[in-house]
């Protein structure tokens, strides 16, 4: 079954340096056993990454077992939803782009809202 993104058009990659995704196959593809639902197809911040580690979620630092390599403002990522709903909240969403953000989103937010942060 091929993914679709919020247009309801065929999902293009969101990044493969670094390589993003659940998968880390450069897609914002998900299922049931990924939690934080990594939909959205995000160009990350300084703002959201200072935003992000005030959470308790540190996207700069290197994780390699996971195959993370670290966050620096410009990098392409593919980010929870319910993280960047918490950051658009706050004023620190980062721009996305919705041809590489999974349908999925709508399922929690409004195409309206994500179209204000197109890239």
């Amino acid at each position: 079954m091929e993914t679709l993104n919020v247009y309801n058009k065929p999902l293009i990659a969101c990044c493969n340096d670094p390589l993003t995704g659940y998968f880390r196959d450069g897609f914002c593809r998900t299922l049931a056993q990924d939690t934080g639902t990594h939909v959205v197809c995000a160009v990350i911040t300084e703002e959201f990454l200072v935003y992000t580690n005030s959470r308790g979620n540190d996207l700069t630092t290197p994780i390699p077992q996971w195959q993370f390599p670290g966050l620096k403002p410009g990098d392409k990522w593919c980010l929870c939803i319910s993280r960047w709903l918490e950051s658009e909240k706050a004023g620190v969403a980062p721009k996305i782009d919705l041809y590489a953000t999974n349908i999925k989103a709508l399922e929690f937010t409004s195409l309206e809202l994500l179209e204000r942060y197109s890239i």
